[in-house]
């Protein structure tokens, strides 16, 4: 098995953390990963991509054209990186701020209300494990305790606090993704 991936949206929408929670939880599996970030200068509200690679064999390199899934959290990311899913593969998006909506039949496309779920939750800092936890609904390739290690692994300890509701968060994810019917 090998699954690769893009993950792409603004700066502080969590996209390089999710990353790598995903990366530290194929760890926590064995797998082979490989987790490589890709940011602008700014901090907050450039764009941030992170491309994660988890297999059972060897990654040969971590640089991709196509991608299994895309995880899209802005217009500009959806612009950028649709026609780059493999046909049958997944785009999963939030339609917060998007104005063209994903059009391609040949790839399944699923849609989190991340943002809303972030605000009904009063904590928008659990936006990006909500759409982890809809991409694990759709493509559970790590195991939920496998993903608690991977928390535990990239939050700073005095983080820790956090966990719970972050798996809540992930949690809220596998309920509320649905299919989208371009």
């Amino acid at each position: 098995m090998t699954e690769e991936i893009i993950i792409a949206g603004f700066g502080g929408q969590g996209v390089l953390s999710m990353g790598k929670i995903l990366a530290y939880s194929g760890i926590m599996q064995d797998q082979e990963v490989s987790w490589m970030p890709s940011y602008g200068p700014e901090m907050r509200g450039g764009t941030a991509n992170v491309t994660v690679i988890l297999s059972d064999d060897r990654i040969s390199s971590p640089i991709l054209q196509e991608f299994d899934t895309a995880i899209i959290l802005n217009q500009q990311s959806l612009n950028k990186f649709e026609d780059s899913v493999k046909p049958g593969g997944v785009l999963l998006y939030d339609p917060n701020g998007i104005v063209q909506h994903p059009k391609r039949k040949d790839i399944k496309i699923y849609k989190i209300e991340a943002t809303e779920e972030a605000t009904k939750m009063q904590s928008a800092k659990t936006f990006n494990m909500i759409v982890l936890g809809a991409y694990l609904k759709i493509k559970p390739i790590v195991k939920m305790e496998n993903v608690e290690k991977g928390l535990e692994k990239s939050l700073p300890e005095r983080h820790h606090h956090l966990i719970p509701m972050n798996i809540e968060a992930i949690k809220k994810g596998l309920e509320v993704v649905e299919e989208y019917q371009p």
